[in-house]
């Protein structure tokens, strides 16, 4: 019998990829979506890699649990570093005089982890300790990688790990916190230098005097920046020396811990200022040559030095890099219950130029095999685990150059972040300040540039953040009065100088508000115009810490207008604060004329009027808006904001028919606008017939 001849079957149809969400959503970017697609699934690769052996990135990012100085329940004591390049590593401390004892050397293992383990008198809580680090050619004391807490002489300036093991654990008082942000207002602020006498500030002092502050402001966030520790105070905690300690010039963990949870308490969420970009370059105090090489945790190459910054540069290549780096972020989230990241220094993380110089003028710009795809993925990766740690968390990218997908979700073809930094808007009023005349401020231009951003994504908006308060440059109250704030914030002083500032400081922090599409970011004492900026001790100004400081006192005090200025930033905070969602309504622009500088638009049932001419007041101004019923729920001139009261709130503003525009649904809303004032009214209903008796 003849072997049956196989039947021939038809070839199977090619799979295709899943077109991702982004590139469906945006057909501009279509001819980039191989680099997309890519970036997208190399990060899903990576993910598998990591998690193979631990289940989940949450199961993998648990480097802080096994390396570093840990008591076990026995009260016997376990210490690890990874350092393949080390010969010998010997613990040195107050508990052996800083001297090097056989006792206290660490034996080598698999991958270049090093491992003691000590019996429970070994190590007591508040003792300093450090690494004796040996390697082929060199040694040197160094500080672990992991160390929880670190402090620094008062005498030598020295920084060391300290053993942190406090008979009693926090007990927190507030669990299960569910942040309520929407939207979204951010306090901006620096335990510091957040104190008004000379000096550094607490974490204590911070909870006691500023957190009550911030809640009767009415923020429901605060953004600390600075919390890792960092051996520069000068360097506003961005040259960070120990990723998971945080600083203790502030105070001891626990006191940072009792500030969140007060936080909490008063239904603040509580952000931290996260530093993944680069690193310190100090040896003796960070991670530059733990191990006596250069490449343990930074590149190698040309690449390891970042040009601008003094600093290194991660290689999110290695594995045992995002071991530490994601790990990290969950040590915040797990340890002190932060309930998010802003992320710092993003763009520098994504070009391998740092996006230095670079100008990005179109989508080719963002996929020109210029980006490093290892730190693509590591912020990708770190999105989707700090969601996983805590679906409610929040995180912000601090990004300049517009990538697109940094604030959409994974599962999109994003990076994952929730919001991004809309950090054109300062720049923007910076140079509406320095270059334009009053006369030519244009309400079309500004409209575009507070509502111009990718529908997808959400973003931060901010007048000026602590970027714009530093030495060097100038607060938006700053460039508005200058140096009449000395001599004429007294109530009753009509200088022209500072009414045209006061004016102008409160529209432009409600148009800016009034048009977010995610959330709002206030740096400390900006709401109510802090005079002069921030310089840190230094030595080119004697170590001095009076501008490293808020004084508060002047806001307090009733015969100075700053008061005004507070006012008037916590009234159109609880406005909007008031509205749920209010970021996702949509923004329905009524009325923008360049010749009067009038812009109006509509969000929900408010209604936003603003006339920035120095010059003109009009009686009788029509916009068209829905027909009904307008009061007057807000205004930049009320006497109590400083204003002269020329709106009369309790007024009642019934809109006018117009044939012509009926079948649009609108009539004619007429308005008394007074120069540079903005006013903001909510209908409440359709209007009333008159009634006869």
């Amino acid at each position: 019998m003849a072997p049956k001849t196989p039947t021939a079957k038809a070839p199977r149809a090619k799979r295709q990829p899943k077109v991702l969400p982004i590139i469906k959503n945006d057909p501009w970017l279509e001819p980039f979506a191989e680099a997309i697609t890519g970036r997208h699934q190399e990060a899903l690769n990576v993910e598998r890699r990591l998690t193979s052996e631990a289940g989940t990135l949450s199961d993998f990012a648990n480097a802080h649990k096994y390396f570093g100085l840990h008591k076990g329940a026995d009260g016997k004591w376990t210490f690890r570093e990874w350092a393949p390049n080390a010969t010998a590593i010997t613990l040195i401390g107050d508990f052996s005089d800083w001297q090097p004892s056989e006792k206290y050397a660490l034996t080598r293992g698999d991958n270049g982890v090093w491992e003691g383990k000590f019996g429970a008198r070994a190590f007591k809580h508040g003792q300093n300790y450090k690494m004796l680090v040996e390697w082929d050619g060199g040694r040197g004391e160094r500080i672990p990688a992991y160390a929880d807490r670190v402090v620094q002489d008062p005498e030598t300036h020295l920084f060391s790990a300290q053993v942190w093991a406090p008979k009693q654990a926090y007990e927190w008082k507030v669990n299960d916190f569910v942040p309520d942000t929407k939207p979204l207002l951010i306090y901006e602020c620096h335990i510091g230098m957040a104190q008004e006498r000379e000096g550094v500030g607490t974490y204590d002092e911070f909870r006691e005097n500023v957190l009550p502050r911030i809640a009767k402001d009415g923020y429901n966030a605060i953004q600390i920046m600075a919390i890792q520790e960092h051996p520069y105070y000068g360097s506003f905690g961005y040259h960070v020396s120990n990723f998971f300690a945080p600083s203790s010039r502030f105070g001891t963990p626990d006191q940072l811990r009792a500030l969140i949870d007060a936080a909490h308490a008063e239904g603040i969420a509580v952000i931290m200022d996260i530093v993944h970009s680069h690193a310190v370059k100090n040896e003796n105090e960070g991670l530059g040559r733990l191990d006596g090489s250069y490449d343990l945790y930074f590149y190698g190459d040309h690449r390891r030095e970042h040009p601008a910054w003094d600093s290194l540069c991660f290689d999110y290549g290695k594995d045992e890099v995002m071991h530490f780096l994601l790990s990290n972020c969950k040590y915040w989230l797990e340890e002190f219950r932060f309930d998010g990241f802003r992320f710092d220094g993003v763009t520098s993380m994504l070009y391998y130029n740092h996006g230095l110089g670079q100008a990005f003028g179109g989508y080719g710009d963002y996929y020109n095999g210029g980006q490093d795809t290892n730190a693509i993925t590591y912020l990708t990766l770190a999105n989707k685990l700090i969601h996983q740690v805590n679906p409610k968390a929040i995180t912000i990218a601090e990004e300049m150059s517009g990538m697109p997908g940094l604030a959409l979700p994974v599962a999109d073809g994003g990076i994952g972040f929730d919001y991004r930094m809309a950090m054109g808007i300062p720049d923007y009023w910076i140079k509406t300040l320095k270059e334009k005349k009053d006369e030519d401020w244009h309400p079309t231009s500004i409209f575009w540039e507070l509502t111009n951003r990718r529908a997808d994504e959400k973003t931060i908006s901010y007048v000026e953040s602590h970027d714009q308060a530093l030495v060097g440059d100038k607060t938006v109250i700053f460039r508005l009065i200058d140096d009449k704030m000395y001599w004429h914030m007294t109530v009753g002083d009509n200088d022209m100088t500072v009414a045209r500032g006061m004016a102008l400081h409160k529209m432009i922090r409600l148009v800016t508000l009034a048009s977010i599409n995610g959330g709002y970011l206030n740096f400390m004492g900006n709401e109510f115009g802090h005079p002069e900026w921030i310089d840190f001790p230094r030595e080119g100004n004697g170590w001095s810490y009076k501008y490293a400081r808020r004084q508060w006192d002047l806001v307090d005090r009733e015969d100075l207008q700053y008061r005004f200025l507070n006012g008037f930033d916590n009234a159109m905070i609880e406005l909007v604060s008031g509205v749920y969602n209010f970021q996702s309504l949509p923004i329905r622009k009524l009325w923008e004329k360049d010749d009067d500088q009038v812009l109006a638009f509509m969000r929900g049932d408010l209604v936003f009027v603003f006339n920035f001419s120095p010059f003109k007041s009009f009686d009788g101004y029509g916009i068209l808006a829905p027909g009904g019923v307008y009061d007057v729920v807000l205004s930049t001139d009320n006497p109590a904001f400083g204003g002269y009261g020329n709106v009369d709130e309790a007024v009642e503003h019934f809109t006018l028919p117009d044939p012509l525009y009926a079948p649009h649904g609108v009539e004619w809303l007429k308005l008394y606008l007074p120069a540079r004032t903005a006013m903001v009214l909510r209908k409440h209903g359709p209007k009333r017939k008159s009634s006869k008796k």
